[in-house]
């Protein structure tokens, strides 16, 4: 039995797909037919343990939070703040009052440019990205950067792909308030030395950001031991639902950032000559919160702990570094990033688009990725305008790599 194939839970089950696809109601077909669900990195199925959780929340213990006299309405408000600790105690962080819900780790990211962005940048100051970045980590500090006058520097890659961090140390100067970076890319799967990254930004006196949308559900996080300033990341790649997210900061920088948005709850006393506003984490909570969100992802960081995250790492890792074997074997084949990658493999198959690919999978109840991946200053890097991504989860197996192979074989025979 391979290491992919040992993934285990607290409950004693072990072997192949023993965490289990019959716990994620999405991972079968109408017909019950498996459903080889290879686009984890995009979002992640939910456990019904998530899914019961949210359902009871919109049901019979729904109310509103933080307003409320009446039993169901505290009820409720213990229970969205108890989503806040569970968040907190998940990551390392310090204290609670580090963790602002926000829509998603994109939501996360333009609040920290525009609230602490704008109190710090300047005309003439620099920001550091990296070739790798999504979308969500680029633009939000371009709008900042054409509000204020800063300048964008881009940080090379390595030969296999993962950031360069000597270049990177290089690059830095002074004038460079803040570096933000991907924990863990989302095309390549190569994961930061995060702890090297935030010794460098601080070293020039400059703020780490870093986008963990994608280590966040296959890697064990500790906010202190990492050094960085700023983390985000998204409910709906840690098994949880849409429309959550999560924002951590020092405690020292959130409580001096301005607010982000106006409204009800933020606030500490409002009159038409002035406001005063709450102290964060609720000043950056603006109007009614993903109350229903917050206790789902709550059910789904507890179902992640069950299992561990480092087991879900290594697990996700055996599968990508068997599936990039399976794939070295085809002529002409061309796969991206570090051969260690975690959870993620992006390829190119020989004379075969991305997308026609994706097609004649789905055909075989294969889900996989086709497209830029919202990284398209990356794909311009690698000299395609697209890749094949197959992202795993706690719930893959070796059946879905084999299902894959055969999809694949089928495409090459109908364009061969």
């Amino acid at each position: 039995m391979t290491q992919a194939d040992t993934l285990t839970r607290s409950d004693g089950a072990v072997g192949k797909g023993a965490v289990g696809k019959a716990d994620f109601p999405g991972m079968f077909t109408e017909d019950g037919e498996p459903w080889h669900y290879l686009d984890s990195a995009a979002s992640a199925q939910k456990p019904q343990a998530v899914i019961d959780a949210m359902s009871r929340a919109l049901g019979k213990e729904y109310a509103t939070v933080h307003r409320g006299v009446y039993s169901r309405s505290a009820q409720m408000t213990r229970g969205y703040e108890a989503a806040r600790q569970r968040v907190a105690d998940f990551i390392g962080a310090a204290s609670q009052d580090e963790i602002v819900f926000v829509r998603g780790a994109t939501e996360g990211i333009n609040l920290v440019a525009s609230s602490w962005g704008d109190a710090n940048i300047r005309e003439g100051d620099r920001i550091m990205l990296s070739m790798l970045e999504h979308h969500s980590n680029i633009v939000p500090w371009q709008l900042l950067a054409g509000r204020v006058g800063a300048q964008i520097d881009v940080c090379p890659l390595t030969e296999d792909g993962q950031i360069d961090l000597d270049a990177l140390e290089r690059m830095l100067t002074p004038d460079h308030k803040i570096v933000a970076l991907s924990h863990l890319s989302n095309v390549l799967g190569g994961r930061l030395d995060a702890k090297r990254a935030a010794g460098l930004a601080h070293s020039v006196g400059a703020k780490l950001l870093l986008d963990g949308c994608q280590a966040a559900p296959r890697e064990p996080l500790d906010m202190q031991a990492l050094d960085c300033d700023f983390y985000v990341f998204s409910g709906h790649k840690l098994y949880g639902p849409t429309g959550i997210g999560v924002l951590w900061a020092r405690e020292d920088i959130l409580q001096a950032m301005p607010p982000y948005q106006g409204g009800g709850a933020m606030i500490d006393q409002v009159s038409f000559t002035g406001t005063t506003y709450a102290p964060a984490p609720q000043r950056f909570e603006a109007g009614t919160p993903m109350i229903t969100e917050a206790i789902a992802l709550h059910a789904a960081i507890d179902y992640v702990a069950q299992i561990g995250t480092a087991e879900i790492r290594d697990h996700e890792a055996a599968l990508a570094k068997r599936l990039r074997e399976e794939l070295a074997r085809i002529q002409g084949v061309c796969v991206f990033g570090p051969a260690d990658g975690l959870g993620i493999v992006s390829f190119e198959l020989p004379g075969v688009h991305p997308h026609d690919l994706g097609t004649i999978l789905d055909e075989e109840n294969v889900a996989i990725r086709a497209g830029h991946h919202c990284c398209q200053p990356l794909m311009d890097h690698l000299g395609v305008p697209a890749t094949a991504r197959a992202s795993f989860g706690l719930y893959s197996d070796e059946s879905d790599i084999e299902a894959l192979m055969r999809g694949i074989d089928r495409t090459l025979k109908i364009f061969a």
